[in-house]
């Protein structure tokens, strides 16, 4: 099967009404960028759908990086035809050889499925799509037809420009292309959970600008590597991510002076959010997102979500609330992160854990710790130390 281009299709997209271009667009872009290793190729928008054509180069590898675009719901590589029945005749043969050379299982039965969008041509849908099979069963002995059950589809689409053929379908991680929904804040330690948060997050649409908080000498310079590492990952699969380095020694150095311990990791929440949000003003980010997952540790209760969201009127996302750790995990390792995470540097949520954590604290409770503390300088003061760091996607190709 002489393959020339994939069809890309997307799903949700689809949907948007008047919006529908600006989201195909973005998609467009988003698929160009990913095959910018690969010379030549090129990427349209045709009929509700993308069309990338290969320009020479092998379908696999460039099949492979299209699924890992936000946006794309399944890819298929297609060969294009003349309007002919001699033609489409020898490309649905050569496809469902390949079908059944490739297919994981023993493919003994198969259809052929034809969509005549131009009706100019001479030969309705069912007449061709049997004219088709036909000659399918004549030349593969192996299979048989189950319009109903069939391991394999030979696809036929009949459209102005040409034919298209296929019988292979890739899946791709659906959701919406990443830049649609706006630019938002990621919350990212060097813990398992918000780097898988972030990825999430990408998946509905959003561009990440990464926030960290370091407490160097209490956190080590190998713990910022790390986190720079997972903001790389999370940069392969969005295409870009910003790092904000806030430096936070000093607050936690005030926090662990003057406030109780039990309210301790309560205050710090309060400090990040509100030089977060200080940061998402500098920098127009629409929302703030966090790993956090209900009921997981102490500060991650109802009472302490509410307590420490008091400070801020941004909406806080939390693509993880309701997930178990042990799904947490298994994203982890499909995305990339896992093996980052599990290196043993702290972070600064990990030091200074106090002992017995108050797990129902009280808005009230949390402004009277805060009153030794002087809570704009120290917000001004970490703000105005916050340095940045862009990570682009590496070109990963594979052949």
């Amino acid at each position: 099967m002489a393959v020339d281009q994939l069809i890309v299709r997307y799903g949700e997209i689809s949907l948007k009404g008047h919006n529908r271009s600006d989201f195909e667009k973005i998609l467009a872009h988003n698929v160009q960028r990913a095959l910018r290793a690969f010379e030549g190729v090129r990427v349209e928008r045709i009929g509700g759908r993308i069309s990338v054509h290969l320009a020479g180069n092998p379908a696999e590898p460039v099949t492979r990086e299209v699924c890992r675009v936000f946006g794309v719901v399944s890819v298929s590589p297609v060969e294009r035809t003349e309007l002919s029945v001699e033609a489409l005749t020898a490309a649905a043969l050569a496809a469902a050889r390949q079908a059944v050379l490739s297919s994981e299982q023993v493919a003994t039965t198969f259809k052929v499925d034809v969509r005549r969008a131009n009706k100019r041509f001479p030969i309705p849908s069912p007449e061709l799509a049997a004219l088709l099979g036909g000659r399918i069963l004549e030349e593969i002995e192996s299979l048989r037809v189950d319009v109903h059950h069939p391991h394999l589809t030979v696809y036929v689409e009949v459209r102005d420009e040409g034919g298209f053929v296929y019988a292979s379908k890739y899946a791709g991680l659906g959701g919406l292309p990443v830049g649609s929904s706006g630019r938002v804040g990621l919350l990212l330690s060097g813990g398992i959970d918000s780097p898988v948060a972030g990825w999430l997050a990408m998946k509905r649409g959003v561009e990440l600008e990464a926030i960290h908080f370091h407490s160097f000498p209490f956190t080590s310079e190998r713990a910022l590597q790390k986190v720079e590492d997972l903001a790389q990952v999370l940069a392969n699969w969005g295409g870009r991510v910003r790092l904000h380095v806030v430096h936070f020694t000093e607050v936690q150095t005030e926090i662990r002076k003057h406030c109780p311990d039990e309210l301790s990791i309560t205050v710090m929440r309060r400090m990040m959010l509100r030089i977060a949000e200080r940061l998402a003003t500098q920098w127009r980010l629409k929302a703030l997102v966090t790993g956090e997952s209900l009921g997981q540790v102490a500060s991650q209760t109802l009472d302490s979500m509410k307590t420490i969201n008091a400070v801020t009127n941004l909406p806080i996302l939390r693509p993880l609330v309701t997930e178990d750790k042990v799904d947490i995990m298994r994203r982890a390792r499909e995305i990339g992160t896992y093996d980052i995470s599990i290196l043993p540097y702290e972070d600064c949520c990990t030091i200074f854990v106090p002992k017995s954590p108050r797990t129902k604290p009280k808005i009230d409770e949390a402004e009277r710790a805060e009153t030794s503390l002087d809570v704009e300088k120290l917000v001004e003061d970490a703000v105005a130390q916050t340095e940045q760091k862009m990570f682009k996607a590496q070109v990963q190709r594979t052949l």
